[in-house]
């Protein structure tokens, strides 16, 4: 087994911990618990900054990686902040376990460096921009998908095992909108940020290539959501559904054009 694969384990093992604790019993955010998300994301996001090692490569499997990282860092500050949002661990920490099989699937696939005219520090600010905003999209959709179960189960009055861990729908509608507003927030950063990259590297405002439409109908999606959860109470299943097809679009414009780019093509 080569040393980049043991390493990938590492980072991938380093997730199950923190999912499977949730499962011991009544939910509790202890010391275990805490422990537990910090070795995920200390393990995770040493990975891809091993990865990464100095200068942004566009490959699909560090593009995940790096996503999964940010998205624990994200987790771990939203949780200090909300209340409930620790409740989400059962359902984030598998889906992250997840991204992270397949980018470990994928790890071989060779990316490269980044090239361009733009400076490297404004570059670097529109890159953690839209890391930060996949990250806020990415906990404040299992916080919807939170919601979905929650209802199903007292629509059934069947509570199950899940829902018993999982925040209120109350908690969990109030996290995914703020979290949605504060991704819809930095995707607007995240839009103007690329408009300056295009304009420094070639002159022009906006090259509507297949990144930037998705990212603009993702912002079109979220803002529609916002207002129309603000002004007319769109709220449960059908927010979350809103909410997961702008996500759908954001990852396509993220870390599916790497992908396209880097697996099929």
């Amino acid at each position: 087994m080569s040393r980049h694969l043991l390493y990938n384990l590492g980072a991938l093992l380093s997730l199950l911990p923190a999912a499977l604790v949730q499962f011991r019993g009544a939910p509790r955010r202890d010391q275990s618990h805490w422990l537990l998300l910090g070795v995920a994301a200390a393990g995770t996001t040493a990975w891809a900054a091993t990865l990464v090692g100095g200068a942004w490569h566009t490959g699909f499997s560090i593009a995940l990686w790096v996503s999964i990282a940010a998205s624990l860092i994200v987790f771990i500050i939203v949780s200090l902040v909300a209340d409930q949002a620790w409740r989400l661990t059962p359902l984030l920490f598998p889906y992250l376990f997840l991204l992270g099989i397949v980018a470990t699937i994928w790890a071989q696939a060779s990316g490269r460096p980044l090239a361009g005219d733009a400076p490297a520090g404004w570059l670097g600010l529109h890159i953690v921009v839209a890391v930060l905003t996949y990250a806020l999209m990415t906990i404040g959709v299992v916080a919807g998908f939170a919601v979905v179960l929650q209802e199903r189960a007292l629509k059934r009055k069947r509570p199950t095992a899940l829902t018993h861990l999982l925040p209120s729908v109350a908690n969990g509608e109030r996290l995914q909108m703020g979290l949605l507003a504060a991704g819809e927030i930095v995707l607007a950063a995240g839009l103007a940020s690329g408009i300056a990259t295009e304009y420094l590297e070639t002159g022009r405002l906006l090259i509507l290539d297949h990144k930037t439409i998705l990212s603009l109908i993702a912002f079109v999606f979220v803002g529609a959501l916002l207002i129309s959860h603000h002004r007319a109470g769109v709220r449960g299943r059908h927010a979350a559904r809103y909410a997961l097809i702008a996500y759908l679009l954001i990852t396509l414009a993220y870390p599916g054009v790497k992908f396209v780019t880097d697996v099929l093509m």
